[in-house]
């Protein structure tokens, strides 16, 4: 077998650890997620009493050090991959908020410094829900992930930051933000921000879905940081942090996917009009088929591009594809799902309008899910 063939191998067959995993994270997903999806979005009930129930999941203590009071488990793209699959399963916006803590920690892990990992990461390891997450987007129609807008200017203090984000997960809430800056030269850098300093502020979002995630806007406003709140120790690598959070969002978008194939089954199999399961028209079930389709073809390629970024492989292609492809047929999937439900797609009693309206975001999401 030649290099070349190796490299175009990646093995489907999950780890013990993984399979275990999964069981956890499905079962909280439908004994704590899904039923109180619907209720979060409607607001009637605060998405902030729920993310405490998520500490018992241990997913922010899995890639932290055993000397700092993680788990000390080595991070994997993978197995976080399937994290936020199961996760989404029971709701995408809910599954969002949830691992906003962890895809900062992954950040910090991966490009902190020492110090920076020894002074945040133990504030993760009680038994308390500790809100942080990280910032990216913009609200600008000719926004570049690659190229944020938000500058940071050097000064005898340390670091001054102006600009907006939009749609942060946790934006009201969280204690630690990562905000992606451009320096005065150009190149991108993170920034660790602490509470709510004196320049910023906070507002919260009304979008057409991901309520559960509470995505606020930060305005910043000469927003004076200490030298230390600069991540890292040398140049931050933008394309690695969008690699990796685009191919969480990926599986965000596979999960909830997932859950739309599952609902739409079971309902047009027991739909019965004309005296049978509307299933047995052809325009019904090629529909259900061509979502399992784009489905598997949806998985498949986030689980390729999470197992070679696991490898240390090359995989900026394979992410930006991936992403590419989601969210055009987690649109797709959405509105199909609504479709097959005929009216019953547009009520609320029905889960599917939800989905749909969340799926909607895919395309836009960016730099909040790094695996």
């Amino acid at each position: 077998m030649t290099d070349e063939t190796q490299d175009l191998i990646f093995d489907l067959t999950l780890t013990d650890d993984q399979r275990m995993n999964r069981e956890t994270m499905q079962r909280f997903a439908t004994v704590e997620i899904r039923p109180l999806a619907k209720i979060v979005d409607a607001g009637d009930s605060p998405a902030q009493d729920f993310y405490p129930k998520t500490v018992e999941l241990g997913i922010s203590l899995l890639p932290i050090p055993e000397a700092l009071g993680g788990a000390g488990v080595d991070r994997s793209p993978s197995s976080n991959a399937l994290i936020l699959e199961d996760l989404a399963h029971g709701d995408l916006s809910l599954a969002l908020g949830s691992i906003s803590p962890a895809a900062f920690i992954n950040t910090l892990i991966d490009q902190g410094s020492d110090a920076q990992r020894e002074k945040y990461l133990p504030l993760f390891c009680s038994e308390k829900f500790k809100a942080a997450t990280t910032a990216l987007l913009e609200p600008r129609a000719t926004f570049e992930p690659t190229e944020p807008a938000t500058s940071a200017t050097a000064n005898s203090e340390g670091f001054s930051l102006s600009g907006t984000k939009s749609m942060v997960p946790l934006g009201m809430d969280a204690e630690l933000v990562l905000i992606i800056a451009h320096m005065e030269n150009g190149d991108p850098a993170a920034f660790i921000v602490e509470g709510t300093p004196t320049g910023m502020t906070r507002t919260v979002e009304e979008n057409m879905g991901l309520h559960g995630a509470q995505l606020a806007t930060l305005t910043l406003d000469n927003v004076q940081l200490p030298s230390s709140a600069l991540l890292g120790e040398g140049p931050f690598d933008l394309q690695r942090f969008i690699d990796l959070s685009r191919i969480g969002i990926c599986a965000l978008a596979v999960g909830t996917c997932q859950a739309v194939l599952d609902y739409v089954k079971t309902y047009c199999n027991e739909r019965i009009a004309f005296g049978e399961p509307i299933t047995n028209r052809q325009s019904v079930a090629f529909m259900i088929a061509d979502i399992a389709i784009e489905l598997e073809a949806m998985r498949l390629m986030t689980w390729r591009a999470a197992s070679r970024a696991e490898q240390c492989l090359d995989f900026h292609e394979h992410a930006y594809l991936a992403k590419v492809f989601c969210a055009e047929h987690a649109m797709k999937i959405g509105t199909d799902g609504v479709q097959l439900l005929g009216g019953h797609g547009f009520c609320t009693e029905h889960p599917v309008e939800l989905w749909y309206r969340d799926l909607r975001a895919i395309a836009m999401l960016e730099g909040m899910a790094s695996v």
